[in-house]
């Protein structure tokens, strides 16, 4: 089973994600939704599903906890850097922040990280004073190795359930996240929602409402993208976020030529827009009877 909460989650209820058999869930599934966090819509518990269906939801689970915390930090190191903020004003942006549609457990807590005097090694605050350095304890690193493989986010979540027959419920899985767990937010209602909306989702980019508001919010986003890249800023989270973007919203990329060069040198044939079927190329000597390309450098 899953767990989700750390500390003030064992103290006051954690978001649980069993899986295995269906019968045991049920023989404990009252005492499950007593010691789960509770949320407007039920406790933060459901039955994932067979096998290792809930220890695979909440490895996932903390590989999106660690990107959330990226693209915090990211934020910061711009607001810090670019904008000039200082620890104070950071913690009163986090904080309004945290008053909005990005109400969650990790804003509100770095808003807080921010106020912390340094009471040990003398002035200033204790963030500053914190190695740049990451722990991790290992559930990051298979979900790159999952996502790797099959997709990311929810749609790795999905592709593992369709692989192991699992049948699992996205929406549900961001309504038991709501509370209890490192990462629940207001946001995640919405997540549920579109799931609810259609169950069969392909990404959450392409449902109607986080469309709209993506492409409505893309040019701040490529312009502190922007900023973090003209001021020498590693951002690889909003980058590799707004590449993803980009390579999804796209009807054509540029594989065609990739799969020319890898049909080149080692035969390994291509597809073509026009026709069914392997096709392969004798592209140098083509190049060279055309007297231009390969060639054309003889």
């Amino acid at each position: 089973m899953g767990v989700s909460g750390g500390e003030e989650g064992a103290r006051n209820g954690p978001s649980l994600m069993p899986g295995g058999s269906l019968q045991a869930y049920n023989n404990i599934q009252d005492i499950l939704s007593k010691v789960a966090a509770q949320v407007e819509d039920g406790p933060c518990v459901t039955y994932i599903g067979e096998g290792g269906s809930g220890n695979f939801v909440k490895m996932v689970h903390n590989g999106i906890e660690y990107g959330d915390m990226q693209l915090i930090s990211e934020a910061y190191d711009v607001l810090k850097h670019v904008g000039g903020l200082n620890n104070s004003e950071l913690a009163d942006i986090f904080a309004e922040w945290n008053r909005g549609e990005l109400e969650s457990f990790l804003i509100e807590i770095t808003a807080d990280i921010f106020k912390v005097k340094d009471e040990e090694g003398g002035d200033g605050f204790l963030v500053d004073k914190i190695l740049d350095k990451t722990g991790m304890k290992g559930t990051g690193k298979w979900t790159v190795q999952q996502a790797a493989e099959l997709s990311i986010g929810m749609n790795l979540l999905r592709a593992k359930s369709n692989e192991k027959g699992w049948n699992l419920n996205l929406g549900e899985l961001a309504r038991i996240w709501k509370g209890g767990c490192i990462i629940r937010a207001v946001f995640l209602d919405r997540i549920k929602k579109a799931y609810q909306r259609n169950p069969n989702l392909a990404s959450l980019i392409v449902d109607p409402e986080f469309a709209r508001e993506m492409v409505q919010r893309q040019a701040a986003w490529r312009r502190v993208v922007g900023l973090a890249i003209s001021a020498g800023i590693s951002t690889p989270g909003m980058c590799a976020s707004l590449a993803y973007f980009d390579t999804y919203r796209r009807a054509r990329l540029p594989a065609n030529l990739v799969q020319a060069q890898r049909d080149l040198f080692g035969a390994h044939t291509y597809e073509r827009v026009d026709r069914p079927g392997a096709f392969h190329t004798e592209w140098t000597k083509l190049a060279r009877k055309s007297g231009s390309g390969v060639g054309a450098l003889n």
